[in-house]
C-alpha cells in the first residue's frame, strides 16, 4: 500500500469517526435575507451598531436538530409516559438538597411573593434539574434557526430574538457565547428572553440579574413570576375530581383557564378527594390526564392555571405540583424527629 493510499484511508476513517452533531445543516432559502432585514430593524428600532450585529449575526448557525425538537415536545406524550419523565424520587430528593441549600432564599421569597418553597424548587427542578441541565444550543443559533426557518411561529421567534439582544446589553449576557434550551430558553428557570426582560428580578441585589449564577435571582424571579400571574398564597393547586364520567366530557373540552364554577361541578356530581375551603364561586378547569390505570380527572383551580403560564400544558402543571408535593414529603420526612427506640 502506497503512503498516499495509507494517508486516503486515514483521512476517511478519521471524518468518518467525527460525531454527526458537527455537521451544521446548510443555511435553507430565506435565512440569511431574514437575518439581513433584522439587522436593518434593529440598527434603526434600537440603535445597535450595524457592523457589530452583521459580525454577531454572521455566526448563527441553522441546526436541523432544533426544527426536529421543536416539532416533538414531550408534551404531546400521554401523561402515564410523561409523569416518569419529572416526577421521580430522585429528582425529588435533589429537590430536598437544593431546598435546604436555599432555605433562607426561598423563605424570603415566599414572605415577599407568598409562593411557597416546594413550588419554586420544583419549577427549577422540572426546567433543569436545578441547574445541571441549562440548555447546551447556542442561544443565537436557536432563536435564529427558529426566527428565519420555523415558519409556523416564525413571528414569536424574531420577537425573542430581538429580546436577548435588548436583553444582552442590558444584562452584559454574552450573546454569542449564550447557551440554552433549543427553543432559546435561558437559564436555570429557563426564561425566554421576553420574560427574563420582564420579570426576573435582582434578588441579591448586585446590580445585575442573572439566572444562570445567582441563585439569589432564579429563586426570587421564578416568585415573581408567579405572582405578576395571579398566584394566589395560601391557596390550594389542584385536587383529584370525583365522580366524573363521560357525560362530563364537555366540561373537561373547555380549556385550561378556570370557567367553571365549583358549586356548578357539585351540581353535576363532581367532588373534589379533598375539601378545598374555597368559596363556592371559585372559578376551575376539568382536567383529563391518561394516567397508567385509566383517565384521571383533576381540578384545575386558579394557582394550578398560573403554574400553565410558565408552560402552557396541563402536563407541566400537574408535573411541577405533584414533584413539588414529593419533595416537600420528603423534606418532612427527613427533618422529622427519630422516634425513641
Amino acid at each position: 500500500m502506497t503512503p498516499a493510499i495509507l494517508f486516503q484511508r486515514l483521512l476517511l476513517s478519521l471524518l468518518l469517526s467525527l460525531p454527526a452533531a458537527t455537521t451544521l445543516a446548510a443555511r435553507p432559502a430565506g435565512f440569511d435575507q431574514g437575518i439581513d432585514d433584522f439587522i436593518q430593524e434593529m440598527t434603526a428600532k434600537h440603535g445597535f451598531d450595524r457592523q457589530q450585529l452583521r459580525q454577531l449575526m454572521s455566526q448563527a448557525n441553522y441546526r436541523q436538530s432544533i426544527i426536529d425538537a421543536i416539532t416533538r415536545p414531550a408534551e404531546a406524550k400521554p401523561w402515564r409516559d410523561y409523569r416518569p419523565i419529572f416526577v421521580t424520587a430522585d429528582r425529588a430528593a435533589e429537590g430536598v438538597v437544593y431546598w435546604q441549600a436555599n432555605q433562607g432564599l426561598l423563605d424570603r421569597a415566599d414572605q415577599e411573593y407568598g409562593v411557597p418553597p416546594e413550588i419554586v424548587t420544583a419549577i427549577i427542578g422540572v426546567e433543569t434539574r436545578y441547574g445541571r441541565h441549562a440548555g447546551s444550543y447556542p442561544v443565537i443559533d436557536a432563536l435564529s434557526t427558529l426566527a428565519f426557518a420555523y415558519p409556523k411561529r416564525a413571528k414569536f421567534f424574531r420577537r425573542e430574538l430581538e429580546e436577548f439582544l435588548l436583553l444582552s446589553r442590558e444584562e452584559q449576557v454574552s450573546s454569542d457565547k449564550a447557551l440554552g434550551s433549543y427553543a432559546g430558553a435561558l437559564g436555570k428557570p429557563q426564561f425566554i428572553p421576553s420574560s427574563y426582560r420582564a420579570y426576573a428580578v435582582d434578588f441579591d441585589a448586585d446590580g445585575r440579574r442573572d439566572l444562570w449564577a445567582s441563585d439569589a435571582d432564579v429563586i426570587g424571579s421564578v416568585a415573581a413570576y408567579f405572582k405578576r400571574h395571579g398566584w394566589q398564597p395560601g391557596r390550594p393547586v389542584t385536587s383529584r375530581a370525583l365522580g366524573v364520567t363521560e357525560s362530563h366530557r364537555k366540561l373537561a373540552d373547555r380549556g385550561m383557564k378556570p370557567s367553571i364554577r365549583l358549586d356548578h361541578l357539585q351540581t353535576t356530581g363532581i367532588r373534589p378527594e379533598q375539601a378545598l375551603a374555597l368559596p363556592d364561586d371559585t372559578l376551575s378547569s376539568l382536567i383529563r390526564l391518561e394516567g397508567d390505570d385509566g383517565i384521571e380527572y383533576w381540578l384545575g383551580l386558579p394557582n394550578f392555571y398560573t403554574i400553565t403560564r410558565y408552560n402552557h400544558s396541563n402536563l407541566y402543571a400537574m408535573a411541577v405540583y405533584q414533584l413539588s408535593q414529593e419533595i416537600k414529603r420528603q423534606k418532612l420526612q427527613q427533618e422529622a424527629p427519630v422516634a425513641d427506640q
